[in-house]
């Protein structure tokens, strides 16, 4: 079954949102589990080969038979960061922690 053009676009740019959520989500627990750890580079260097595995492998598997689908899945991973950064803003405001993001 074949789909039309705009639902595979549609599911490339969830797919790439989805893709950008966990790798952003990854990145943030891992730096609130990583701080406090015994061996935080073991923690980050572990996240990084991890979360940029899953990412990689996403975009190969689901996005990766076509430019355009690869175009608008790295879209929605770049809509996914900028929810993210804009959470962990509004987050850090509440608590009164400073954030370092731009």
């Amino acid at each position: 079954m074949v789909m039309n053009e705009p639902l595979s676009l549609m599911f490339a740019l969830i797919a790439g949102m989805m893709l950008g959520a966990m790798f952003f989500g990854g990145l943030w627990w891992t730096v609130h589990k990583g701080v406090a750890a015994k061996h935080p580079a073991l923690w980050f260097m572990a996240s990084m080969v991890l979360r940029t595995g899953i990412v990689v492998t996403g975009f190969y598997f689901v996005l990766g038979d076509d430019w355009w689908k690869l175009l608008v899945g790295l879209f929605g991973f770049i809509v996914a960061r900028s929810v993210s950064i804009r959470l962990t803003q509004q987050k850090s405001e509440l608590t009164g922690v400073a954030s370092h993001a731009p």
